[in-house]
C-alpha cells in the first residue's frame, strides 16, 4: 500500500467517500487484527457489516468498500498483544480518530457517523485581521449566549446563536476582532464530576479532534444529524467572517478524555495505548498535564493527527486560528524535554494551509521544566502569564500591601516592561506581538471578582474549596464579595478600570475575557469549569455601571485601533526611515526622563510614557500615558518637548464614563492626577 516512512505520513487516514463507495484507513503499529463494523441504523446494537482491515506499510490499516457511504454510523474494534504498555479488547466499540461526526447513545457508548461536507460559504472569505490589529474575546459558545432574550429561546447557547445577528452586532459595537472560543472540538465530562451531578464546561476534556461538540448544536439540529450539527457551525464561522470577525478555537491536543490507566476506552487506548501515550515499560503514563494522560508527540503518527486536524479545521471550516492549550506538551521529545524546534512546530510553520492561520501557544505544562514563558519559536505568539501577574500586582497587590504596612513592595519598572510589549521575555522574536496578553482568563477570577475578592469562593465545585489556585494577586478592597459601600465599589470599578486600560494600551494582543467588559462575577468561584448556570453564563441585564464600562472598554478599544503608537510592531527606533518602527519615551513625575533610582525605588510609582509611531508620510503621531500608581494625588508635570505645544485627553480612568468634551492640558504644565488612577492622551 506504501513504499515509505513518508507515504505513510501523507496518506489520507479516516472515512474518504468516493462515487459509488468509499475508503477508509486507521493507523495501529501494535494492533493484529482491525475491523470496521457497519451498525444497523435500526438497532444500532448490531453490526449490520464488519469489513475487516488490510494492514500495509508503518500500521496503516485501510479497506475500501460500496458500503461506505454517507449517514452509516460504525464503530472500530481491534486486537492485539497483551502486556502492561497494550489495553486491546476485541467486543469494544472504538471510534475513528478521524470521525468527522460523532452521535451519543448513551453516557458510554458513542459512535460514528459519516458526514455530508458540502457547504455552501456564499463567496464569504476569511477576514484576514493582522495580529497586530487583533482585539480578543475569549468566551464559551453555549455560555455566551445562554440567557440572551435578544436571541430566540430555542437556538441560545448554540452555534446557531454565535451566529445570530444579535451576537454579532454586540461584538462589532465592542470593537472586538477575533471572538476565540472555549474547546469545541467533542469532549465529555470525567466520570467523578457525573457522579457529582456536574458536567465539564469548560471542554478540556477532548474525545476526538475532527468532530464538532453536538451539544452546543440547538435542539433541532442535533435531533437532525451530525451533517446539521456541522452545517449550523459553519454558518455561524461564515456570518462572523462576513461581519469581519475571526473565529478562534482553543484546541486540546496535549491529552485526552480516555485519562489515566483506569479510565474509560473510547478510541485511542484500544487502538494502541503503547503509541499514543507516554509510558515507561510498566505501562505507567507519564502526564505532563495533569489530566490523567498525555499524547506521545515524539511519534510521528501523532503529530500526524494533530496536523490533519488541524488543517481540516482550517481548510473545511475555514478556521482563523487557534490557542494551543498546555502547549509545552506538544513539544516534548522522545526524552520528555521540551524543545522549541520541535518536529511538529517545524511542520506548522511550513505546512501551507496551517501556517496562515494564528498559532496561539499557552506556553507551559505541569511536568518538569514545563514553565517556557518566551521560549516558543518565531510565529507562535505565547500567553504571557508575567504580563497577568505584573498588572495585577502593580494594581492591586501592591495598593493592598502599601495599605497594610505603608510599602507597595514594588515600582514602575516591571510594569513598564509589560506595557512596552515584554521585550526582556519575548526576546524580539517578533516584537511586541509575541505577547498575547491578558489580565483574566477563563480560568481564574473574573476581572470584577478580581477586584472584589481576596480569596477563592468554589464550594459549588463539590471539592470542599480545594480547588482552583489560591495565588490570585486580588483585592477586594477592604470588603470580600460584593459589597453595599459606594465608596468601595467606585474603587473597584476604578481599579477594573485601570486593569482593563492598561491591557488596551500595552503593546502586544490583548485578550478580554468575555463577560468582564460588564463586570460579570462569578460570586469569587476561581475555577468555574463544571458550572453550566449563571455562574458562568454572561450577563444580558446590566445595571448602569456595567453598562458604564462597557462604554469604556469600548471607547478603549476605539482608541488602540486609531492610534498605531498603542500597537506598535517592533521593538526599534522612530528614527529608522521605515513607517514599522516606534518608540518609547519615559518620564517621571517631574516631568523629566526617567532615571536609575526613578526606575528601582519601589515607592517611584507615578510614571509617563510618551510613545511615537512613525506615519507613512513621515510624520510622528504620539500618544502620552500617564500612571499614578499611590494612594495619593499627585502633580504631574507633563513633558516640554520640542514639536510638541499641548496633550488633548481621550480617557481618564477616574471617569466613570469616557470625556464628552475636549480638555487640553499645555506641555510643561502640571496634571493634577487623583490617586490610583490613568490618563491617555494625544500630543499636539
Amino acid at each position: 500500500m506504501m513504499d515509505s516512512q513518508t507515504d505513510k505520513l501523507t496518506e489520507p487516514l479516516g472515512l474518504s467517500l468516493l462515487d459509488g463507495g468509499g475508503v477508509f484507513s486507521t493507523w495501529s503499529e501494535s494492533a493484529t487484527c482491525i475491523d470496521l463494523h457497519i451498525l444497523n441504523p435500526e438497532d444500532t446494537s448490531v453490526s449490520q457489516h464488519v469489513l475487516p482491515l488490510e494492514r500495509g506499510d508503518g500500521g496503516v490499516w485501510s479497506v475500501g468498500d460500496d458500503r461506505l457511504q454517507t449517514g452509516i454510523k460504525y464503530v472500530l474494534r481491534a486486537q492485539g498483544p497483551e502486556g502492561p504498555r497494550h489495553a486491546f479488547d476485541p467486543a469494544r466499540n472504538l471510534l475513528d480518530p478521524y470521525a468527522k461526526g460523532l452521535v451519543r447513545e448513551s453516557p458510554k457508548d458513542y459512535h460514528c457517523v459519516a458526514v455530508d461536507r458540502s457547504f455552501d460559504w456564499d463567496s464569504v472569505t476569511k477576514p484576514g485581521i493582522a495580529l497586530s490589529e487583533s482585539v480578543i474575546y475569549e468566551a464559551h459558545v453555549r455560555g455566551m449566549t445562554r440567557i440572551n432574550p435578544a436571541i430566540p429561546e430555542e437556538i441560545r447557547g448554540s452555534y446557531a446563536a454565535l451566529g445570530h445577528p444579535a451576537t454579532i452586532e454586540y461584538l462589532k459595537n465592542l470593537g472586538i476582532t477575533a471572538i476565540e472560543l472555549l474547546p469545541i472540538q467533542t469532549f465529555i465530562s470525567e466520570p467523578r464530576l457525573v457522579n457529582l451531578g456536574l458536567i465539564n464546561y469548560w471542554g478540556y476534556n477532548t474525545i476526538n479532534y475532527f468532530s464538532p461538540h453536538m451539544r452546543y448544536a440547538a435542539e433541532a439540529t442535533r435531533a437532525a444529524g451530525p451533517d446539521h450539527i456541522l452545517r449550523e457551525l459553519k454558518t455561524a464561522i461564515r456570518e462572523l467572517h462576513r461581519a469581519g470577525i475571526e473565529v478562534i478555537l482553543d484546541v486540546v491536543y496535549n491529552h485526552t478524555a480516555e485519562g489515566g490507566s483506569k479510565g474509560l476506552t473510547y478510541s485511542y487506548r484500544g487502538l494502541d495505548n503503547s503509541n499514543y501515550y507516554r509510558q515507561d515499560d510498566q505501562g505507567n503514563y507519564h502526564d505532563t498535564t495533569g489530566c490523567g494522560n498525555t499524547l506521545n508527540f515524539a511519534n510521528p503518527m501523532v503529530q500526524k493527527l494533530t496536523l490533519d486536524s488541524l488543517r481540516y479545521w482550517t481548510e473545511d471550516l475555514q478556521i482563523d486560528g487557534y490557542r494551543f492549550d498546555l502547549a509545552a506538551t506538544l513539544a516534548r521529545d522522545e526524552n520528555n524535554h521540551f524543545n522549541p524546534n520541535h518536529p511538529l512546530f517545524e511542520a506548522m510553520r511550513r505546512d501551507a494551509i496551517i501556517s496562515q492561520a494564528k498559532l496561539i501557544v499557552e506556553p507551559w505544562d505541569v511536568g518538569i521544566g514545563g514553565w517556557q514563558t518566551g521560549k516558543f519559536p518565531a510565529g507562535f505568539p505565547e500567553w504571557n502569564d508575567r504580563y497577568r501577574d505584573s498588572v495585577r500586582k502593580f494594581w492591586l497587590a501592591d495598593v493592598a500591601q502599601a495599605r497594610s504596612n505603608g510599602n507597595h513592595g514594588s515600582g514602575v519598572q516591571e510594569l513598564a516592561g509589560r506595557i512596552s510589549g515584554s521585550q526582556d521575555l519575548m526576546n524580539n522574536r517578533q516584537g511586541p506581538n509575541a505577547s498575547l496578553n491578558f489580565v483574566t482568563a477563563h480560568d481564574g477570577f473574573t476581572l470584577w471578582d478580581l477586584v472584589s475578592y481576596n480569596v477563592k469562593h468554589n464550594s459549588a465545585n463539590g471539592e470542599g474549596n480545594r480547588d482552583g489556585a489560591n495565588h490570585n494577586i486580588s483585592f477586594n478592597h477592604g470588603f470580600e464579595g460584593e459589597s453595599p459601600n459606594p465608596s468601595i465599589n467606585y474603587a473597584r470599578r476604578k481599579a477594573a478600570r485601570n486593569l482593563m486600560g492598561t491591557l488596551l494600551l500595552s503593546a502586544g494582543v490583548p485578550m478580554i475575557t468575555a463577560g468582564d467588559e460588564r463586570l460579570k462575577t462569578q460570586g469569587g468561584n476561581n475555577n468555574a469549569y463544571c458550572q453550566d448556570n449563571v455562574i458562568t453564563w454572561q450577563n444580558w441585564d446590566p445595571n448602569s455601571h456595567q453598562l458604564d464600562f462597557e462604554k469604556t472598554v469600548a471607547h478603549l478599544i476605539s482608541l488602540r485601533k486609531q492610534y498605531p503608537a498603542l500597537r506598535p510592531r517592533s521593538f526599534t527606533k522612530v528614527d529608522q526611515p521605515t513607517p514599522e518602527h516606534d518608540q518609547m519615551l519615559w518620564f517621571s513625575v517631574r516631568g523629566d526622563e526617567m532615571s536609575i533610582e526613578d526606575w528601582h525605588n519601589a515607592e517611584r510609582r507615578t510614571v509617563q510614557r510618551l510613545a511615537y509611531h512613525l506615519m507613512n508620510d513621515g510624520s510622528k503621531q504620539g500618544v502620552h500615558l500617564v500612571i499614578n500608581g499611590t494612594e495619593e494625588v499627585k502633580n504631574v508635570t507633563l513633558p516640554k518637548l520640542r514639536g510638541i505645544k499641548e496633550f488633548e485627553l481621550l480617557w481618564d480612568s477616574a471617569m466613570e464614563l469616557p470625556p464628552k468634551r475636549s480638555i487640553v492640558v499645555q506641555a510643561g504644565s502640571k496634571l493634577r492626577m487623583v490617586e490610583t488612577s490613568m490618563q491617555l492622551f494625544i500630543v499636539r
